[in-house]
């Protein structure tokens, strides 16, 4: 394998004269976003409140869960409203939303969701890019429309190393998830028709925590989301997305922080993201079965969010084999010693997919541990596989970086393709190390400031010819 280091020096670099480094253009693919915005539009509910109290909720120790149902039942049968949950700590299981139902959870409420799997009935799902029946996410909805979760109150998964977690705790020994994980991707590889791949007790798949699926007009707003059992906000296959104003902070395996999947026009603004992984994923399914739906996930807003722990804060995969397009990411601010990237692209010969217009702009990097941009399609099973990912048309503007051992760890393989990368207008100081590049076609560099770091290396780099840790998703 051929792989480039580029030097870092102080100086300005236009054009730079290096041999991997060329002058394509990328279009200004923001243009497209006034667009975009036009089409996304949160969902309104009528003025009626139903409060959960009302249909026998209590607050304390008593199960919750039926009355929650009840209220639901009653705001989608008058016709839409609000179901109300007041300020107290209520315990539940599943909460299964219906068309034009607002869940607003108020101001010093607390929804603590069982960790009981037993409580948690198999729904038709998306685990990890393949469909399956599996446990039903803590909040649930499937072909409903004008759907929501508001409020300033908190929801809390109670996930934990001696619950949720411990099904994926990778120093405890074998998963307890690993098997059945095998067997589903194995079965999605073999196109084992949906129905028949049935899991749920005893198979260790934990549920996401909100997944809507297959809806449209969504809303998920000022919540705060805490121990996740893995990934936090996962729509699937839905349409008008708006994720505005939630905090979450769930460190936990997997817990990624809003995993759009194969969903298209989709707005995530100022959030905060503090996760146990990456901290936004976009996703379109994996493998085959993936393909078998080719559904991508295309015209994607991220604006005015934080993102502190985490993997990566935008991420793009590595399930992504039903393509990803027009992604516009602005006005962010990535900063944390625990952050590993900023901008992470994941796919390998068994995804593949077509991965473009890809767009950054206006981002202020404190420290991240491995790069500014990884573009890494040597994840997990790398080129074995026929199925040869497309990365092509990425653009980095006005991004701004403190410390890094890098700007780029770029690593692809004979057969993919790697094309039209453009950094413009950029500074990054502290760098700390060469730059990483393999099977990679154009990148740019125009009016680049690159600053190297002092003398004595931080103790969270990574060496020079290191690559990023292959954790899974």
């Amino acid at each position: 394998m051929k792989v480039v280091f580029l030097r870092c020096f102080s100086l300005i670099l236009a054009l730079a004269p290096l041999s991997r480094v060329t002058a394509a253009p990328t279009a200004n693919g923001w243009d497209a976003v006034p667009s975009i915005l036009a089409r996304i539009r949160a969902p309104q509910f009528p003025a009626r409140d139903f409060d959960i109290t009302a249909h026998g909720a209590k607050p304390g120790g008593a199960d919750c869960t039926a009355a929650i149902a009840a209220a639901v039942a009653a705001a989608h049968a008058a016709g839409g409203g609000r179901v109300v949950v007041p300020a107290g700590v209520y315990h539940t299981g599943p909460i299964h939303l219906k068309s034009n139902v607002n869940l607003h959870v108020s101001e010093g409420a607390t929804l603590q969701f069982s960790t009981d799997p037993a409580k948690y009935p198999n729904v038709f799902t998306r685990w990890e890019g393949v469909e399956c029946l599996n446990h039903s996410p803590l909040i649930y909805a499937f072909e409903q429309e004008n759907i929501a979760v508001t409020g300033k109150g908190t929801l809390d998964g109670g996930g934990t190393w001696e619950t949720w977690w411990a099904w994926n705790n990778k120093k405890a020994g074998p998963q307890k998830q690993k098997p059945a994980r095998d067997r589903l991707v194995q079965m999605g590889e073999t196109n084992v028709p949906v129905a028949q791949r049935v899991f749920g007790d005893g198979g260790f798949l934990r549920p996401n925590f909100i997944q809507p699926y297959r809806c449209k007009n969504i809303l998920i707003e000022g919540v705060s989301i805490v121990r996740s059992p893995m990934w936090e906000i996962h729509p699937v296959l839905s349409t008008n997305v708006t994720v505005r104003g939630v905090r979450i902070n769930s460190h936990g395996p997997n817990n990624d922080g809003c995993d759009p999947e194969s969903c298209r026009d989709v707005l995530i603004e100022n959030c905060v993201f503090d996760t146990g992984d990456d901290c936004i994923a976009i996703k379109s399914g994996r493998n085959n079965d993936g393909r078998r739906l080719a559904a991508p996930s295309e015209n994607l807003i991220i604006r005015g969010c934080t993102m502190k722990d985490g993997h990566g804060g935008v991420v793009i995969g590595s399930e992504i084999s039903g393509d990803c397009r027009n992604v516009f990411v602005e006005n962010c601010r990535m900063d944390s010693p625990n952050l590993d990237r900023a901008l992470r692209i994941k796919s390998n010969a068994q995804r593949g997919g077509v991965l473009e217009n890809i767009f950054m702009r206006n981002v202020e990097i404190g420290r991240v541990s491995e790069a500014i941009l990884t573009i890494d399609l040597i994840y997990e099973e790398g080129a074995k596989g026929p199925h040869r990912p497309i990365v092509r048309h990425i653009a980095l503007e006005g991004v701004t970086s403190q410390a890094s051992p890098r700007i780029m760890w770029i690593m692809g393989f004979e057969g993919a393709v790697i094309d039209d990368v453009l950094f413009s207008n950029c500074t990054f100081r502290g760098v700390e190390s060469t730059e990483v590049l393999t099977h990679a076609g154009s990148i740019a560099l125009r009016n680049v400031t690159i600053e190297p770091a002092k003398k004595g290396r931080s103790k969270n780099s990574t060496p020079h010819n290191s690559g990023p840790p292959n954790e899974k998703d």
